[in-house]
Parts: C-alpha cells; sequence; structure tokens
C-alpha cells in the first residue's frame, strides 16, 4: 500500500543459522519482532516499527519422491507460491494451479492458508518445518497440527509469532481439476471455449483473470483483496439466495464462502475513490492507494466500505491483510 513508517532494524535471513542469529539478537534487546516474505499482504501503520523486521530469503524447491502420479515437493518458505504452482503446473500434476499469480512466498501462504478460484494451501499440504522461537530449536508440523481452515492457520492465530516457517511440504497428483469451478474461471474458460482441465489449461487462465483484474502490486501500491470472503453454514445458503438474488456462494475446501467483492460492488462502490483509496473498477475487492498519505487514511476508508455493507446486506467485511505494529 506504500503507507507506513521505517522499521528501527531489518535483516536478511537466507539459512537457518540465520535464523537462530537474528532471535539471538531478538531476546538479547528484548525488541518485537516481525517476519516479512514478499509483504504483499502486510499494512505498516504511519508511526513505523520500532522493533526488527526479518526479511525470509530462504531458497529452494526439493523433490522428495515422484512416481506413481504423484510427486512431493519441499518448498523453502522464502520461495514465491507462483513459482511452486507454475513447477508443479508445467509437470501435469494438479492442486496449486489456481493458485497462480498470488504474489507472495510459501511462508505467508502457509500462514494464512492462501488459495484462490477453488484451491487453496491445506489442499496439497503435507508437513511445515519451522524454528520455534520459545524453545530455540526447529520443529515439524503435519498437516492435522495446523488447524487449517479459510485464511487460517495456527501461524496466524493461537501461535502467532512463536515460529518462523522455514519449509513447506505438498503432495500433488497428476489429474485435473475437480467439481465445480468457481464462478469468474468458469466463464473465462466459457468465454475462450476451452473444456480441458489440464493443470496449464488452468494455470495460463488463473494468470489471464489475475492479469486483467487484479493490479500487479509492483507496479500499483496495492496489497491484492483486501477483505476476506465471508464463510457461512450450508443451512444459512438457501436463506441468503432467497434475500439477495445472484449473491455468488461457493464451496471452497470445506467452508461455503460469499464472495466479498460482489457485496462491495453491489453496495455501490466498485470504482469510487475513498479518502485517496480506489475501489478497483475492475474487482471490487481491490483497493488501490493512489492519493492517500496515511494508515489513517486507509482507516477511513475501510470503515466506509464495511460500513456500507454491513447497511445493505448485514454481513461484517474483515480485513485480509496482516498489520505490523
Amino acid at each position: 500500500m506504500r503507507l507506513g513508517g521505517p522499521a528501527r532494524y531489518v535483516a536478511e535471513l537466507s539459512a537457518p543459522e540465520d535464523i537462530t542469529k537474528a532471535y539471538r539478537f531478538v531476546r538479547e534487546h528484548n525488541m518485537a519482532v516481525a517476519v516479512l516474505g514478499g509483504g504483499s499482504n502486510v499494512l505498516g501503520r504511519d508511526e513505523g516499527y520500532g522493533g526488527v523486521v526479518l526479511l525470509n530469503r530462504l531458497c529452494g524447491l526439493r523433490i522428495v519422491e515422484e512416481g506413481g502420479g504423484k510427486i512431493v515437493i519441499e518448498a523453502a518458505s522464502g520461495e514465491l507460491l507462483d513459482d511452486l504452482a507454475a513447477f508443479t503446473a508445467q509437470r501435469g500434476y494438479t492442486g496449486l494451479e489456481a493458485t497462480s499469480a498470488i504474489p507472495g512466498t510459501i511462508g505467508g501462504a502457509v500462514m494464512q492458508n492462501a488459495g484462490a478460484y477453488g484451491q487453496e494451501l491445506s489442499d496439497v499440504l503435507v508437513a511445515v518445518k519451522a524454528y520455534d522461537t520459545q524453545r530455540d530449536e526447529f520443529v515439524t508440523f503435519t498437516r492435522d497440527q495446523l488447524e487449517l481452515s479459510y485464511r487460517h492457520s495456527i501461524f496466524n492465530s493461537s501461535e502467532k509469532g512463536r515460529y518462523f516457517i522455514t519449509a513447506a511440504t505438498v503432495e500433488l497428483h497428476r489429474d485435473e481439476i475437480e467439481g465445480e469451478l468457481y464462478g469468474s474461471l468458469q466463464a473465462y474458460l466459457d468465454q475462450q471455449g476451452i473444456t480441458n482441465r489440464q493443470p496449464m489449461t488452468i494455470r495460463a487462465a488463473v494468470s489471464a483473470i489475475r492479469a486483467e483484474k487484479l493490479p500487479d502490486p509492483a507496479v500499483y501500491a496495492s496489497s491484492g483483496s483486501f477483505f476476506k470472503n465471508i464463510t457461512v453454514r450450508e443451512d444459512q445458503i438457501a436463506e441468503y439466495r432467497a434475500r439477495f438474488d445472484g449473491i455468488p456462494i461457493y464451496l471452497i475446501g470445506a467452508c461455503w464462502e460469499i464472495a466479498s467483492g460482489w457485496l462491495v460492488e453491489q453496495a455501490g462502490l466498485k470504482g469510487k475513490l475513498l479518502h485517496g483509496m480506489r475501489v478497483s473498477d475492475k474487482a471490487a475487492l481491490i483497493l488501490i492507494n493512489e492519493s492517500a498519505r496515511s494508515y489513517a487514511d486507509l482507516a477511513c476508508a475501510r470503515a466506509e466500505i464495511t460500513q456500507a455493507v454491513q447497511k445493505k446486506f448485514g454481513l461484517t467485511l474483515q480485513q485480509e491483510p496482516e498489520e505490523l505494529g
């Protein structure tokens, strides 16, 4: 978003020993610490950050096992999620192709169980390696220990700040994406006359959709999808569809979700400029900083949007980007 003040200290970490040295410094000086991967899903406050910001630069993709129609890969947490999606889709494996072009690293993707267009990292995740800052040791978690759900894991909830994620192991299979496709993805395939669902076909389609709708954070001051989709119980779906004609509700993983971008658009805010923040005219879930000068400007824009959606639908939007400070 290109908002927020400076950090007191910044350190780049490219090896496990860098992690232990950095946290030794943190403990010795009794300082706050924050971890950044690509930083595309993080907001800074105007007062800056008084502690240490650790930049995750751990790299490497390693094939652990391949054969019998499956592949197991260990990906360092500083690798880009999009590079892992490309690596697997090019080899014909399904499970991550719909996450193509998501900006950010594997570590950030694990922390918030990143996903898009009907796929989530939790669909393929097997294990996660991390440094335990409390016990000063490296540990391994199985998938079942991570409490994964929509944009949620132990790393951004019950154990937030305790662990530095170092690597993730994923398992994918040779196949095609199954089930009902996310609305905009299916619409794109229909428009292009595409009927096959091979991983590279879906990757190309998702990449094209994102390029059209979602601003590149390296070019535009944006943190991508600003609001989380709203999760609802299955027994609530009929009620919402009866009350709000055309409301998009999809099954993502094990959760039913209402598309928050549609709610913002129906509230009449698509394309609007609010306190220097532009609600994208291509995808209403996206906020772009055109002229906002402070975090306070962003906060005012966020409040207006959430209030408008609450008034029209009785639903409360929740911010997706994490915040430093």
